[in-house]
Formats: structure tokens, sequence, C-alpha cells
């Protein structure tokens, strides 16, 4: 039997680290939360002029965990919870059609290797994740089972878990894309509100982006072109270098067949029947929320789209192809339960935002940001935003807890918004590939384990992560 390529045992390598050291996520936001408290009481100054005791300073960290009405704290993110909750739902709905699945069925068939097979399902997962992460999250693992089993009926080698390693990619060009959580939150004042402390909104105003930071300045930029269509290249690409060409292949697991599109469809017998099972609700539905997405581009305009504009988009194509509003909630129903990790964890990152807040050590880490020579702040956010993302998994509750950070010191060094909020977006989503948080249901779907694949998703991450460093640096 040949000898495991090199790069095969350092995807090894960095698997077996991850397995011993890498927690659940929720353990860690609790941890992270814990530690925030502590050094609150160590370091903050709690905005106060005079010497503080430690009953006062308790007493002020104990108001981040109860609605006080006027600071951040425990239940200030709900409302961007539940945006971020829609995101994955409408996304999930819309990849559970059967028109999405049967042309994720005829794709699995093309490739006549497992490397190109690997590379077929990277690309679709990421093309998808550029247009919504939630839609790429399910896209993804439903192409990477239909390719592993369809390799395995016609007897061609492959390699499984870099299969099912690449249908995660998407994770990794989605803040780039038309879901990205910092750029859509902040093409509005009320958005920017929902994440940021009142003191970093006063800044952005007096900045002259009172009415929030457009589109142009973020997502659609030559730079961040450059750097996302660049992804959509090389990831595929590295894919097809990594997968293993040679000792033992593992085989795509025996599933159930689903019977999809051919099940048969309920006569209906009642006019609840009916209702549920007639086209008609859902494009009422669907009409209705297309005509309020052109009242709000003919209002406002394209460049100032955010999160509920493109939930609203991602409704409409779903309730229209699911064709009945009993197909639609089923596969609601079925999205929400990926949901509990936002639901339960946003709480814990709201808290730390408000303890971070109240202690005064958002404007310590604001200077020492300062600190930083003007033209490096945007890599060194970058850099940040890399090992932050390890800790909070989710974009859209890293932006609330690092943007007023890296707002604050780009307002004081008269850097561009844009420039900062895309460096910590680009941050976020490469070392999603380090963090399994978003992989549950891609795991659920294809039968892996995420010790399976997190090898090969951090050595594709370092491979393409120049390109990133360089499309920043260079741009």
């Amino acid at each position: 039997m040949p000898e495991p390529r090199l790069i095969d045992r350092v995807a090894s390598l960095i698997t077996g680290v991850f397995r011993a050291v890498v927690p659940d996520p929720f353990v860690i936001a609790v941890l992270l939360l814990v530690v925030a408290c502590l050094a609150g009481l160590a370091f903050g100054d709690f905005n106060s002029a005079a010497p503080l005791s430690l009953a006062d300073k308790v007493t002020r960290l104990a108001d981040a965990f109860r609605d006080n009405g006027t600071t951040p704290h425990i239940w200030s993110l709900l409302a961007f919870t539940t945006q971020m909750c829609m995101v994955l739902i409408s996304g999930h709905v819309l990849a559970s059609t059967r028109v999405v699945h049967a042309a994720i069925r005829r794709l699995a068939d093309l490739p006549t290797t497992g490397a190109g097979g690997a590379a077929l399902v990277a690309f679709g997962s990421c093309f998808t994740g550029v247009i919504n992460w939630g839609l790429s999250l399910i896209v993804g693992a439903l192409l990477a089972r239909e390719v592993g089993r369809s390799l395995q009926r016609r007897g061609i080698s492959h390699h499984y878990p870099i299969i099912v390693a690449s249908g995660f990619f998407g994770l990794m060009v989605w803040h780039g894309g038309l879901s990205g959580s910092a750029p859509l939150t902040m093409t509005s004042i009320e958005g920017a509100k929902r994440t940021l402390t009142p003191e970093v909104v006063a800044k952005l105003a007096a900045a002259g982006y009172e009415a929030g930071v457009p589109l142009s300045q973020t997502l659609v930029t030559f730079s961040n072109a450059v750097i996302t269509g660049g992804l959509l290249v090389l990831v595929p690409l590295c894919v097809w270098f990594v997968a293993p060409r040679s000792g033992p292949m593992q085989a795509c697991p025996a599933f159930a067949e689903e019977s999809g599109s051919a099940a048969v469809v309920p006569q209906p017998q009642s006019l609840p029947d009916r209702l549920e099972l007639t086209p008609l609700v859902p494009i009422v539905l669907a009409l209705l929320l297309a005509v309020g997405l052109w009242r709000f581009i003919s209002v406002k305009s394209l460049n100032t789209i955010g999160l509920n504009e493109i939930s609203a988009a991602m409704l409409v194509l779903g309730l229209i192809l699911h064709g009945s509003t009993r197909r639609f909630v089923a596969a609601v129903d079925d999205a929400a339960t990926a949901c509990g990790g936002i639901i339960v964890q946003f709480p814990i990152y709201a808290a730390l935002i408000g303890v971070v807040a109240a202690s005064g050590l958002i404007r310590v880490f604001a200077d020492l940001a300062a600190a930083v020579p003007p033209s490096a702040l945007p890599f060194t956010t970058f850099l940040s935003a890399c090992v932050i993302n390890m800790f909070v998994p989710s974009g859209g509750a890293q932006w609330a807890v690092q943007g007023p950070v890296a707002l604050t010191a780009a307002l004081e060094h008269g850097i561009a918004p844009g420039r900062i909020i895309m460096a910590v977006a680009y941050g976020d989503q490469l070392t999603n590939m380090l963090q399994p948080f978003w992989a549950v249901p891609l795991l659920a779907i294809t039968g892996a384990k995420a010790r399976d694949i997190v090898g090969y998703t951090a050595l594709v991450m370092l491979l393409t992560g120049a390109w990133v460093v360089l499309g920043m640096l260079l741009l």
C-alpha cells in the first residue's frame, strides 16, 4: 500500500489537535463571559473618573444581565438573533425544494474521479455561500452526500471525509456575499443600533455615516469582488489538490433513499386540506413579500439592502418553489431545529458585550487598537477577527462583540468604516474552517463526524488564506 502523502499526514495531525483541545461552542461562550467579567473587575475603569469599590463594580456588571433600558445587556440582541435565524431558515427552506434537490442529483453524476467530486462539492458550496450562508449549509451537505452516493454507485474510488469537508467551504466566502452579517447590518443606522453601543453609533453619525455604511463601501467594491471571486476559484482547486489519491479510501456510507419529489402528494379531502395544498396561498404571500421588496428598493436603493431584505427574497423563492403551505411549513420546521445554537448563545454574547461596555473595557481595547499605525489597522483587525471567531463562532455575534472596538479605532484613525467592516468579515469567515459550530447540519445530513473533516478544512484554509491576505494588503 502506498505511503500517505505529506499533505495527508498534515491533515491528520491538524484533525487530532482540534479533537483534543476544542470544546463545545456553548462552553466556550460561557467561559468567555466569565473571563470578561474577571477582566472587567481587574482592568476596567467603569467609565468613572473616581475609583469604585468592588461592590459598585459588581453592581454595574450585574446590570449587563438584566434589561436596564439604556446600556447593552443580555437581551440586547434579541432582534438580531431573530434576523440570524431567519437567514438560516430562509436558506434552508430554499435548499429543501424539489427543484434544488433535482439539480443536486443531476450534478452529483458529473464527477468521474473522487478528487473531481470533492472539487465540485466545494464549488457548489462556495457559489451558494455567496448567495446565502443558510442555503450553502444545506446545499453543500446535500451535494456532498449525493456525490458520495453517486461515486459509490458507479464504483469510483473516493475519500468521503474530504467530500463532506468540501460541503462546508461556503462558510469561508459567505461574509463577502449577499448574506454577510456585518456589512448588511451596517447599511442602515437602525441596523447599526442593534449591534453597536450608542457611543459608537454617535461617532459614526458624527463622521458622516448618519444613514449607515452603504454597500458601495463594503460588499460592492473592487477589492471584495477580487477576494471573494478568487476564493470561488481557488478553494475548489485546493480541494482537488488536497484530495487523497492513495492509501485507504473511505467510501460514502449507505443511506436510505429518500422519496423526495417522487413522494405521493395526498389528495385534499377537506377545505383545510385544500388550503394547505393549493399553490395559491404561498403565491399570494410571495407576491406580497415581493411588493414589499420593490417598495424598499424604490424608496431607498439596492445600496441599502440589509438582512431583512435578503431573507424576504429567499422566502419568496422558497414559497413559490415549494408550491404549498404544507411543504413550506414542513421545511421551516426542519430548518428551525438548526437555530438552537443561535438562540441559546446570542444572549450570552449580548451579556458579554454588556460586561465589556459597562466595565469600560471597550475603551481599553480601542486604545490598544488605536496604538497600531493607521496603515496596519485593517490587517491587525483581520488577524484579531481570525482569533475571535474561534471563540465567537457566529459572524453576527462576532460583529456585535468586535464591531464597537474596531470601528472606534478606525474612526479615530480616519479610516473608512467599510474597510474595517470587511476586515472583520474576512477574518470571521476564514477561521470558520477551524470552528465546527456551523457544521452541525452538514454532519447530520452526511453522517460524518467533525473530527473527520477539520483537518481538511484547516488545510484548505491555510492554502487559500494567503489570497485573502494579499487582497487586503494590495487592494
